[in-house]
């Protein structure tokens, strides 16, 4: 089990949580994930890490509201405590002096930047963020992110703030000032643009993927990825991966395999008709 220790509701449907899981807090590094399971009925749900507290035995997640876990998930209060929690699951983000390292968050993706952020910083790297959002209500941990990084470069799809356009704007200029590693998170169209954006430039790029997941320890294979031709587990073998390699049509189809699915799950579980295995 774990306690909610913390919680603030970011935006309309984004949460924060901090949980007490001394264990986990122990041994998680930047860029590996866990897996929750609300209640005795509930699914598994994998959720990268947003901030990892040894001191006081505490991991942070952000979320957003998009199905019924998660729905259900932002009516837990500070004192509940979330029946099952996994990890630290997934390979950490590789972490040296690589010298100017671009890290580019889409809108969500942000958050789980953040303790990958610190983790390069404290190695001594030159750190860039470049964060994007549809508009500015929508950007996250803008000061997080300036903490502990040398510069941080703003893009919105309507101007409001910063550069007005995409992530692969901003990433140009530095590519054509010199980098030294690219690292994005986000959603997957946003890393596939990020990886063809750096191609020219022959700048290493890794990105973290999102695949559908089960079990998180590679037993399952739900959340296969095609890496340079080769057929590699998400869980087990990432989540991250050389952007370069990936197919992402493939990632992509199969991330959209089970919506019917779970737009059931989040009509029967407003409607309170029968409960959600």
């Amino acid at each position: 089990m774990a306690k909610i220790l913390e919680k603030r509701k970011v935006r309309p449907d984004v949460y924060f949580f901090r949980l007490s899981t001394p264990e986990i807090a122990k041994k998680a590094k930047a860029g590996q994930f866990i897996i929750l399971i609300l209640h005795e009925h509930g699914e598994r749900i994998p959720i990268s890490l947003a901030d990892i507290n040894p001191e006081d035995g505490s991991v942070s997640i952000m979320f957003m509201t998009v199905g019924k876990t998660s729905t259900e998930m932002a009516t837990f209060e500070v004192g509940d405590e979330i029946a099952d929690v996994v990890g630290p699951l997934g390979n950490p983000s590789h972490v040296k002096n690589f010298g100017k390292v671009v890290l580019v968050g889409g809108g969500f993706g942000v958050a789980p930047l953040y303790p990958i952020a610190k983790a390069l910083k404290a190695a001594g790297n030159e750190i860039v963020t470049v964060m994007g959002a549809r508009n500015a209500d929508l950007l996250l941990y803008e000061e997080e992110m300036a903490a502990t990084s040398d510069k941080v470069l703003v893009t919105t799809d309507d101007g409001s703030k910063g550069i007005k356009g995409v992530v692969t704007l901003a990433l140009e200029d530095e590519l054509k000032a010199g980098v030294d590693l690219v690292l994005a998170v986000g959603a997957a169209i946003m890393m596939k643009f990020v990886a063809k954006t750096t191609e020219p430039y022959n700048v290493k790029t890794i990105v973290s993927l999102n695949p559908i997941m089960v079990d998180g320890t590679g037993m399952c294979g739900a959340c296969r990825v095609s890496i340079g031709g080769e057929t590699k587990f998400g869980c087990t073998d990432g989540p991250e991966f050389d952007g370069h390699l990936v197919d992402w049509d493939l990632l992509m189809s199969r991330q959209r395999m089970y919506l019917k699915e779970e737009k059931e799950a989040m009509e029967r579980y407003s409607c309170n008709c029968v409960p959600i295995s």
